[in-house]
């Protein structure tokens, strides 16, 4: 199956589930039956519709078989299979374009997420949260895997301001509104919480009952720890920083232009006042190397203000919660933009066949010139 490039359009008809249950799996076969009979037992105690979406991210193991045997006897599991191991975040991305429910959850399928606590999140929901993250307070795993996890928790609270206990929980519910639009790559799965909060969402959090693994192995590297760190900055910049580059490269070349013409500066004194040529001295070529690395930072943000206004495309970069008698931003700015086309249009048409000669009622029998200008302006009215 292959995900589509835009944002799934969500049903409206009675047939569509509550629930969507996202579960990206990676050499998991053992696990499958189990996880399944727990997420229809959690979901029938709640009383809601639901749909079990997995998504097999290359498994070699024999996940596909037992995954297609499941999804036979059960209509509600839906599988998506891809060509080689893609990576958790293609896996949610494939999987949150696929679902339909009201509530969307994601968890692993290693079985150390019970379903059982669906529960909680949707009572945290209900309080007006957008995301419910879960929070593995007991954590069933050994301490080379804890312990990177509590520094990485600690630095991603720190500096992206969402205050959250546990940023690697899989386990995690989201109102489907809240996934609209939501593009995941390369190791982004971890920073969701921080991607929808500056998107204006209301992130909240939940203890969760954490198990030990029952099968299988653990995927968690060392490799992780480097990977977070560049994820983190790559998530700062495309958060605060998106849609004013200009903002951060010019304060680094505000920085540095100023320590270059400090440097500069205090070579100059000392020259008026006869120490000897500054010409061979290191700290001139210093200053030097400052200035001109001050005038590339500032060039560079100017170049990023210039694609960003370019690659925005008039899209809005806010989003809403509610309007009362109002149609809402997301419905409302393609219709302006249409309108806007189509004005441009007409004054392009206009000016491209310059004052008519001909008069509005031509002679009997002849023919008028042709007009592209008023064929252009029929086309759009008739189109709009």
């Amino acid at each position: 199956m292959e995900a589509k490039n835009e944002p799934a359009q969500r049903t409206t008809d009675a047939a569509r589930p509550r629930l969507s249950i996202v579960v990206p799996l990676f050499n998991e076969a053992e696990s499958l039956g189990v996880l399944v009979g727990e997420i229809d037992a959690a979901a029938a105690l709640i009383g809601a519709s639901h749909e079990i979406i997995f998504v097999n991210d290359g498994s070699t193991d024999g996940s596909q078989a037992a995954l297609t045997a499941i999804a036979q006897a059960r209509p509600n599991v839906r599988l998506i299979e891809f060509r080689r191991n893609f990576g958790k975040a293609a896996a949610l991305d494939a999987g949150f374009r696929a679902a339909s429910g009201d509530v969307v959850f994601t968890m692993d399928a290693d079985l150390q997420d019970d379903p059982a606590e669906m529960a909680k999140f949707l009572a945290r929901l209900d309080e007006g949260f957008d995301v419910v993250s879960g929070w593995k307070q007991r954590r069933q795993d050994p301490l080379d895997k804890t312990a990177p996890s509590k520094i990485f928790n600690a630095v991603v609270s720190r500096v992206s301001g969402v205050r959250l206990n546990d940023f690697n929980c899989g386990f995690k519910a989201y109102r489907a509104e809240a996934l609209d639009d939501l593009a995941l790559y390369g190791e982004l799965h971890r920073f969701i919480p921080v991607l929808l909060h500056w998107r204006g969402f209301r992130i909240g959090e939940v203890a969760v009952n954490h198990r030990a693994r029952r099968f299988g192995r653990s995927k968690f590297g060392a490799s992780r720890l480097f990977k977070g760190a560049l994820d983190l900055a790559t998530v700062i910049l495309n958060t605060r920083y998106q849609t004013r580059p200009l903002h951060v490269f010019g304060l680094a070349g505000a920085v540095l232009g100023a320590c270059g013409f400090l440097i500069l500066s205090y070579l100059t004194v000392l020259w008026f006042a006869g120490a000897g040529p500054i010409g061979d001295r290191p700290l001139f070529f210093l200053g030097i190397l400052l200035a001109v690395s001050s005038l590339q930072f500032f060039t560079v943000g100017l170049l990023g203000e210039f694609i960003q206004r370019q690659a925005s495309g008039g899209r809005p970069q806010w989003t809403v919660r509610s309007t009362v008698n109002v149609a809402s931003g997301a419905a409302l700015a393609p219709e302006i933009r249409r309108l806007r086309q189509a004005a441009a249009l007409l004054r392009d048409a206009d000016h491209s066949n310059g004052p008519r000669s001909w008069p509005q009622t031509p002679p009997s029998g002849a023919t008028p010139p042709s007009d592209t200008g008023e064929n252009t302006r029929t086309a759009i009215r008739s189109s709009a």
